[in-house]
């Protein structure tokens, strides 16, 4: 397996959670409450399991490997995708804030949660598409066998040291969880 390989099945448990956070839009929008601990624990995936996790491997390993081998960050996609990360960082401040105030009975949060969710949507939806159709393949071209086995070992301490032991297998569980509430 690649260190993209790994990325990218990320990326799919990252869309499937956007896909809940669609339908938790439409509902707000439709006026249905939601339970607002779901929304929290979606907050702790798109946090955790997205950020620190899956951007973490990206900002820490990934990419100073892809610069080390003569990928420019300025100018470069590097230097785009990094923009498009901390873009998503103040979309997920929006949320937060929203669920601050859904949780307050707030008579705006939902209208606020709704439009900030589908905003990120789009947003991370177009950024997961250059990164598995444009940067990986890039990746794959520029980085050798060596560097990338060494990127997967790095990889596996992002998953005990930053984000715990067991803690993926969780995300994994709670998106179980998630589809079958809001997904059925």
């Amino acid at each position: 397996m690649k260190p993209t390989d790994q990325l990218k099945k990320e990326h799919e448990a990252i869309l499937l959670l956007l896909r809940v956070l669609d339908k938790v839009a439409a509902r707000l929008e439709a006026g249905e409450r939601v339970d607002a601990t779901d929304l929290d624990r979606m907050l702790e995936f798109i946090r955790i399991f997205a950020d620190r996790c899956h951007h973490g491997k990206e900002e820490t390993f990934l990419f100073p490997a892809l610069e080390e081998a003569g990928m420019p960050r300025e100018g470069g996609p590097v230097g785009v995708m990094l923009q498009e990360h901390d873009q998503g960082r103040r979309y997920v401040e929006a949320l937060s804030k929203a669920v601050a105030g859904y949780q307050a009975d707030d008579p705006e949060a939902a209208a606020s949660f709704a439009a900030s969710a589908r905003s990120y949507i789009q947003h991370l939806t177009q950024h997961i598409e250059k990164e598995n159709h444009i940067l990986f393949p890039m990746a794959d071209r520029f980085l050798s066998d060596g560097k990338q086995k060494a990127l997967l070992n790095a990889f596996d301490r992002i998953e005990e040291e930053v984000v715990g032991k067991g803690k993926h297998e969780e995300f994994h569980l709670l998106l179980d969880h998630l589809s079958e509430v809001y997904l059925k």
